[in-house]
């Protein structure tokens, strides 16, 4: 009787013996001989064949140049493996947060599985190049830097040398396989989320809740709405399982205290609110967090091992300091309205003012206090402001817009951090009510911790030059990093990701150029 090996474990069979027999170990020969030729006559006709990959030529090229015009993924023991690990991780791009699919995927399955790979044309090694570089550029390199600064993105951005990239990858597959490479962290935790989204919309994504007019349930109070807040909150992981119960128990409160917790804000009942940000459809919330993958992509991976920074993340209201490689201090803070938009971007800071002047722009003075004053002669003293020659401004004191410290990082939008008069605005959901610089909630915490190691400044002295009503500027001893970023989803280390109100409308332009 004759045994009929399952065709499955026949291709895994085959599959382990060609790969076990393959001296190739993902490296190009070093001695050229071993390596074939480009036929330059061929390569316009493969640009004629394949126009998506048109755009590329220039990079593709520089990949060639650099190796003397041979070819780089065949030599005399066939095709390198490192083609092989970048075919794969082609064929789960999405898993990246990238919604474009390789194009000529027909042609590529038959280059990758039915190709004599001892027998390489032209057209075989430019097509593992243009996927070389689609990867690279979908994955890693995002959108160019063009299109991000449109959408007011300053934060300055790597930029990759595809053959030295190339070079390292081909020395260390594992780097692309087992994903190594250096990314800002916000990467991997959002693609952890992404994961976990796409696998609660293939079992059909989550219902609407129903909550009726302006109702607010608390603890004790007993409604199908709140079985339904709970179903929802399990499906994402905020709540441990869904107990199908109507009541608002223990359980459910610390569930909700937790979710806000993670947005930086504060509340324990079901509100409007929280409603309507639970029920926005898991494939807007994907969707989200594909755009913020992207964001990731243009931050410099190493800016989180320096000792010291300061970082602003625009809808979420919340600035982080940094110090030797710790969070000290988490503060809320207050970005500029819509029609002053906080800009995207860095700088270094320098120098502290304490008992700061405001030096009122003429944009402010033409729009609020030129009017002001038509109407009433004695506004500038109610304001505790003065005009210097042709300029407004407002003296030091309790009342300073600027509060009694500012935090400088010279800059040509002249975009600094300061303290707040107006402690109630922190208060708010949404806070965005600034003339775009930003408003510091403990910004005299903040001062505290950057001079805790200044031999020269104490607590108290602090206090007293903060309310001495004289400006004095207080040069520091380094230059601190401020990053200033838009992020409208992020997540921690498990993938719990946390979603905030896109205030500047940048998400929808942003998807518009991903899914195109």
């Amino acid at each position: 009787m004759m045994f009929k090996m399952p065709k499955l474990l026949l291709l895994l069979c085959l599959s382990i013996f060609v790969f076990s027999c393959k001296k190739n170990d993902g490296q190009l020969s070093a001695d050229p001989k071993d390596r074939y030729a480009l036929d330059t006559e061929k390569v316009s006709e493969f640009y004629a064949k394949h126009p998506e990959f048109t755009p590329a030529k220039a990079k593709i090229d520089a990949l060639y140049k650099s190796s003397a015009n041979k070819m780089l993924w065949y030599d005399k023991d066939g095709r390198i493996d490192f083609a092989e690990v970048l075919y794969d991780k082609s064929l789960q791009i999405e898993k990246e947060g990238v919604p474009v699919a390789l194009p000529y995927q027909s042609e590529y399955a038959d280059l990758f599985e039915e190709r004599d790979t001892k027998k390489p044309s032209t057209e075989d090694d430019l097509l593992v190049s243009a996927l070389y570089i689609f990867y690279v550029d979908k994955v890693y390199a995002g959108i160019p830097p063009a299109e991000s600064r449109k959408m007011g993105w300053f934060l300055p951005r790597e930029k990759i040398s595809y053959v030295s990239y190339l070079d390292t990858l081909m020395k260390d597959p594992s780097l692309l396989k087992e994903g190594k490479m250096e990314n800002f962290s916000q990467y991997e935790n959002l693609r952890k989320a992404l994961a976990k989204y796409r696998d609660i919309e293939k079992k059909g994504g989550w219902a609407t809740i129903a909550l009726p007019g302006k109702k607010i349930l608390k603890k004790g109070d007993s409604d199908a709405a709140v079985a339904q807040v709970r179903k929802r909150m399990a499906l994402t992981g905020d709540i441990g399982s869904d107990s199908g119960s109507q009541q608002f128990d223990d359980e459910l409160e610390q569930a909700i205290i937790s979710f806000n917790k993670r947005q930086y804000t504060d509340g324990k009942t079901i509100t409007p609110d929280l409603v309507s940000a639970l029920n926005i459809p898991v494939a807007e919330r994907i969707k989200t967090i594909v755009v913020n993958m992207e964001r990731c992509r243009w931050i410099p991976a190493d800016f989180e091992k320096a000792s010291e920074y300061v970082a602003v993340n625009i809808p979420s209201y919340h600035l982080t300091y940094i110090k030797d490689g710790k969070s000290v201090l988490e503060s809320n803070v207050v970005v500029g309205k819509a029609l002053n938009k906080t800009v995207v971007f860095s700088g270094k800071m320098s120098y502290l003012v304490f008992s700061p002047y405001w030096n009122i722009p003429k944009s402010i003075v033409k729009k609020e206090i030129e009017p002001a004053l038509a109407k009433d002669p004695d506004y500038l003293d109610k304001q505790n402001m003065e005009k210097v020659g042709s300029n407004y401004r407002q003296k030091p004191g309790p009342k300073n817009s600027l509060g009694l410290v500012k935090f400088m990082f010279p800059n040509q939008n002249n975009i600094y951090l300061h303290d707040s008069p107006a402690k109630s605005l922190f208060n708010r959901s949404e806070r965005a009510f600034s003339h775009g610089c930003v408003r510091v909630q403990k910004a005299k915490e903040l001062a505290y911790l950057i001079l805790e190691d200044d031999k020269k400044m104490s607590k108290k002295q602090i206090d007293e030059h903060m309310n001495s009503g004289t400006e004095k500027q207080y040069p520091l001893d380094r230059k601190i990093p401020v990053y200033i970023a838009y992020f409208t989803a992020m997540a921690d280390a498990d993938g719990n990701v946390s979603f905030y109100e896109d205030i500047y409308n940048r998400d929808k332009r942003l998807a518009a150029l991903l899914y195109q």
